[in-house]
């Protein structure tokens, strides 16, 4: 296998595998480096009813399965192994993994973001069986049911209310005795009629065996333990993006999401390019992270063809 390639993708999931498919069609041989999740999170999903082109249910990881297989199939070279140093302070930029390094003239990063749980034995167990991270990915399937969102901040509001649109009532979990969302966030969910709020309170337990039945709630400030019955769990207490290779190279923004221009996936190191979650925490969906995949591999092959005929490029 050359040392060298065109392009490098470091992270799979829907933006790193889209990334393949479009960067393969393009003649760049494409090596993509799956990393820690292959697949990203999508992998914790059990049924995906919002990416286009699936007209009944379809798993996260059939999705991803479907994803990696095309990819494949267009030319992009796909390794099992974890990027653990980059050098982006030249060209061409450097790439070492567990098994050697590599040279690429330009880099696509794809590494997503890690949702942040709660750390419970039970939480995982349940994964996808009334637990989730996701209110606009998993929602539907708790219409007319009773959930509870467990955060203060504005992510956590906003899942709440959306979540009300469906749901028959949604109870949020704060460990403090206020919110810490904006004051607009605030107000919305403080007079929604189907919100209601258990303050100064920790989630000690997610009880059920087959599916979500109960969480058990502990009063921080008395002690107190009880169990609220409910369907489903939504954790909101933030994501992680997974940018520490990149710190030292890249802009990243207050949150360490990394920055791209406006309308583009460059970042301040011309060649290098990022999409998906990684730069994402907006939307952070898979249709939106397969569209920026695309977007990294056109704007890789532009930033390509630039330089080889010598055009100034950013």
């Amino acid at each position: 296998m050359s040392q060298h390639r065109e392009v490098i993708i470091i992270g799979s999931g829907p933006a790193g595998y889209t990334a393949g498919i479009y960067a393969a069609r393009a003649n760049l041989s494409p090596l993509l480096f799956e990393g820690e999740q292959p697949g990203g999170q999508l992998m914790l999903t059990s049924d995906v009813e919002n990416f286009p082109g699936f007209r009944d249910p379809v798993t996260g990881p059939q999705l991803m399965g479907e994803m990696r297989a095309q990819a494949e199939r267009v030319g992009c070279t796909i390794r099992t192994e974890y990027v653990t140093e980059v050098d982006l302070g030249s060209t061409p930029f450097k790439v070492v993994s567990g098994q050697g390094s590599w040279t690429a003239d330009s880099v696509i990063i794809s590494t997503g973001a890690t949702a942040r749980w709660l750390g419970l034995p039970s939480e995982q167990t349940l994964m996808g069986r009334g637990v989730s991270a996701c209110a606009t990915c998993d929602g539907f399937f708790f219409r007319n049911k009773d959930v509870v969102v467990v955060g203060g901040g504005d992510t956590a509001m906003e899942e709440a209310l959306y979540l009300a649109k469906m749901c028959a009532s949604v109870t949020v979990v704060h460990r403090r005795e206020s919110l810490r969302a904006s004051r607009i966030m605030q107000e919305r969910a403080l007079q929604h009629p189907k919100l209601c709020f258990i303050w100064n309170a920790v989630v000690d337990e997610i009880v059920g065996e087959a599916k979500v039945e109960a969480i058990r709630v502990r009063d921080i400030v008395s002690g107190e333990v009880r169990d609220v019955a409910c369907d489903g769990v939504f954790v909101a207490i933030g994501h992680q993006p997974n940018t520490a290779l990149f710190v030292s190279w890249l802009e990243t923004d207050a949150n360490g999401y990394l920055k791209t221009q406006p309308g583009s996936t460059r970042t301040n190191v011309p060649g290098v390019f990022a999409a998906g979650d990684v730069q994402d925490h907006v939307y952070r969906q898979a249709v939106t992270a397969a569209g920026t995949g695309c977007m990294a591999a056109l704007d890789a092959e532009r930033w390509l063809a630039a330089r080889s005929v010598g055009v100034p490029v950013a």
